[in-house]
């Protein structure tokens, strides 16, 4: 069975074509579009899909950046971080997909998460996994994205959630400073409001106000760039720069501690998978120790935490491995 795939996120929109037996999938095309260049997804789909022969396609299955409603005329979403709108009957209509389905982007991670070999993941914590209990994914990257996974029959089956929206809770001092900063810039806390790569830049301007480390000439001009984050993750990674480094410490501090407090609230004793775009790019700060530290800042839950295993997926096409395997199962 000829399927078609996507993962849909604030900056780029991957899509892919695999052919399909049972759970094995071998993708035949694949290509990546930016997604701020086109006014709809659809216009994307449609671009992709010319070369492709007329109804050959038999399911399809998108992972977007937004929360999923259920419409009394179908699935119908409102991309997060981008203008768009996606109709799932719309979608089914105009390219005649006989099956067709919209999902979260971290639910496509979540089924995703099964199909990933050794080499996809870097271990932070060996822990103890409970066979068949829940998991947690989050992951950083144009935003924050959360999701748990629970056992289904034979299989584990995402939920995805908007848990990245929920308030940001300061673990020390300097993070209630935080919390006071975002109060005054953003009118409310939130944990993505840090943990993203407009976060970065959040704590990077944070920092700067309170004068504890000067900023460099050369960082200020690199972030008038396109991509800021990325200029303060080069500063404090290649550069050795005293603010950027300030300020990629804090992000993963607080990396760490909304980790482990997703792993408490589920009762993630399957396991806990740190995905999203940014964590391969900081491996080196994940792998410090900082990162579970703060994961393991549990007070009398300590012990429970530290028996739970934590894994970083390096695999950045996770989300349509996802899509791909969930639009293979749709009935």
């Amino acid at each position: 069975m000829r399927v078609l795939a996507g993962d849909i996120g604030g900056t780029k929109t991957l899509l892919q074509i695999a052919e399909c037996k049972g759970a094995y999938c071998r993708a035949i095309r694949e290509q990546r579009f930016d997604s701020a260049s086109y006014n709809s997804f659809s216009s994307i789909v449609d671009q992709f899909l010319k070369q492709e022969r007329k109804n050959s396609i038999k399911a399809a299955c998108f992972g977007i950046a937004g929360p999923i409603q259920e419409k009394t005329r179908g699935q119908f979403v409102k991309v997060t971080n981008l203008p768009w709108e996606i109709h799932g009957p719309e979608l089914k209509r105009r390219f005649k997909i006989p099956r067709l389905q919209l999902i979260n982007d971290f639910q496509a991670i979540g089924y995703g998460i099964e199909a990933l070999k050794k080499k996809d993941l870097v271990a932070l914590q060996k822990g103890r996994p409970v066979k068949q209990d829940p998991r947690v994914v989050l992951g950083a990257g144009t935003g924050l994205g959360q999701g748990i996974l629970i056992w289904d029959h034979d299989h584990y089956a995402p939920i995805a959630t908007e848990g990245g929206h929920a308030n940001f809770a300061p673990a020390n001092e300097m993070q209630v400073d935080l919390a006071r900063y975002l109060l005054k810039a953003a009118g409310r806390t939130s944990w993505e409001l840090v943990l993203s790569g407009h976060g970065l830049v959040q704590l990077y301007s944070f920092l700067k106000t309170r004068g504890t480390e000067p900023e460099s000439a050369e960082v200020a001009g690199a972030m008038h760039g396109d991509d800021p984050a990325a200029a303060i993750t080069h500063a404090a990674m290649a550069k050795n720069d005293a603010l950027a480094n300030q300020a990629l410490n804090l992000f993963v501090d607080i990396y760490g501690a909304q980790a482990g407090n997703l792993a408490l609230t589920a009762g993630a004793t399957g396991g806990v998978y740190i995905a999203g775009g940014i964590a391969p790019k900081i491996l080196s700060r994940l792998t410090d120790g900082r990162f579970m530290q703060a994961f393991l800042n549990k007070g009398k839950m300590k012990n429970y935490v530290a028996a739970i295993p934590v894994q970083v997926v390096i695999n950045l096409k996770v989300g349509l491995v996802g899509a791909v395997l969930a639009a293979a199962r749709l009935k």
